[in-house]
């Protein structure tokens, strides 16, 4: 066993839990990128080896994702959607249910982490313009972003990787998990509504009606678009390059400067992904994966009438205690091997999505969501922990008890 490529995975997974390491200032890409250099450096990988590790196909999926979700930030289009929350609600339930639905359904199109970065904004400025609780509102479009987004392969990061990895039909999962994904918000949207029962009663000012901002035509050439990529995936084109060409797309229709997209897409997470491609390739190649594995074998989890449960226990934990795309990564050997490989990826994409609202460190998007509302108080662990632990214990077991009935 090459310990070199173990020692780097382990300080690399204790600093990226960590998102920043003390008096340094680094954050996720940082560390991973030091990661990937260090694999290199010390004779983990060759550098070929480490170009080859990088999935460019994930990259480029989240590149052109990214890309057609900031043409709605150009255009103003969360500007117009703020003013129409406003004039919408005239409760502070009814806003939170607006927020919850309509942050579920939109990162099922351009990803869990795009909403929470152009949406944080937007329920920051409602909140304070109307005087309302804080912790509702922040933490149900944290944790809807990240329900929401399990409908589809590419409404985040670990799907994308999953489909890509396993192979996955982008139609026959949307079939399979659009339900679950409903009702997943249906039980998001519950359970939020009940923890803050008390101050959502409270009197607050109420939301104003006036309406000077309209949607326009370029917000309807935009989502149009990203509609019309929803249908190629579901025809069986490339999901990348698909996104790829919606993006291209809209750069040649809008007649925009390209310079006002590229501040909108989030390059510390691509160099993240690239990063991190290459510091589990340095584990894997270390011999200490497939050690653990045959001591524990996830094949084994698989037997049973139980089988998908356990299979789902196991996701959703480790999900958390390695974090969810690095979980994949190293797992990926042993979900192909199991009797029904399709199958073992449909349950890791669904588990490590909804894993993501188990803890504030679950997902990228909880760590937004809480930046971005610190000037309204933020969130922290256990503010978290309170609504995301029932959120994402009960979402895996409806989604669990879905799949065992549907599948063959």
């Amino acid at each position: 066993m090459n310990l070199g490529g173990l020692v780097i995975f382990a300080l690399v997974y204790l600093a990226v839990s960590a998102r920043r390491i003390g008096v340094f200032g680094l954050d996720r890409p940082a560390v991973t990128l030091l990661g990937a250099v260090a694999c290199v450096a010390f004779g983990v990988l060759a550098p070929e080896q480490a170009i080859h590790a990088v999935d460019w196909d994930t990259l480029l999926l989240l590149l052109g994702v990214m890309g057609m979700g900031a043409f709605l930030v150009v255009d103003g289009f969360f500007t117009v959607l703020q003013s129409k929350l406003a004039r919408f609600a005239h409760s502070p339930r009814k806003l939170l249910g607006a927020i919850i639905w309509g942050a579920g359904i939109l990162s099922a199109f351009i990803t869990n982490d795009a909403v929470c970065v152009l949406g944080a904004p937007l329920v920051v400025a409602l909140v304070r313009e109307h005087e309302l609780p804080p912790l509702p509102f922040l933490l149900g479009l944290a944790t809807a972003a990240n329900t929401g987004s399990v409908a589809t392969l590419v409404g985040n990061p670990q799907n994308m990787l999953c489909g890509l990895l396993g192979g996955l039909r982008y139609l026959d999962y949307v079939l399979l998990m659009a339900p679950v994904a409903l009702v997943g918000l249906a039980l998001n949207h519950l359970i939020i509504v009940w923890t803050f029962r008390v101050s959502l009663r409270e009197r607050t000012r109420q939301p104003s009606h006036s309406d000077e901002t309209t949607f326009n035509r370029s917000h309807a050439l935009t989502l149009s678009v990203i509609a019309l990529t929803a249908v190629a995936y579901s025809l069986g084109t490339p999901l990348s390059w698909t996104a790829a060409a919606g993006f291209s797309v809209l750069m040649i229709l809008h007649k925009s400067e390209a310079e006002s997209l590229w501040q909108h897409i989030d390059w510390a997470l691509l160099l993240f992904f690239a990063s991190l491609f290459v510091v589990v390739e340095g584990l894997r190649s270390s011999g200490a994966s497939d050690y653990f594995f045959q001591a524990f074998p996830i094949i084994a989890l698989a037997n049973g009438e139980l089988g998908i449960f356990k299979l789902g226990g196991v996701f959703l934990v480790g999900s958390n205690l390695v974090s969810n795309v690095p979980f994949i990564l190293v797992v990926q050997d042993q979900i192909s091997s199991l009797p029904s490989p399709e199958l073992g990826w449909t349950v890791l994409a669904m588990a490590s999505t909804f894993a993501g609202n188990l803890t504030i460190l679950g997902s990228a998007a909880n760590i937004i969501v809480a930046q971005a509302g610190n000037e309204v108080g933020g969130f922290g662990f256990w503010q978290h922990l309170r609504v995301g632990l029932p959120i994402a214990l009960s979402t895996t077991c409806v989604g669990l008890v879905w799949i065992w009935l549907v599948s063959p």
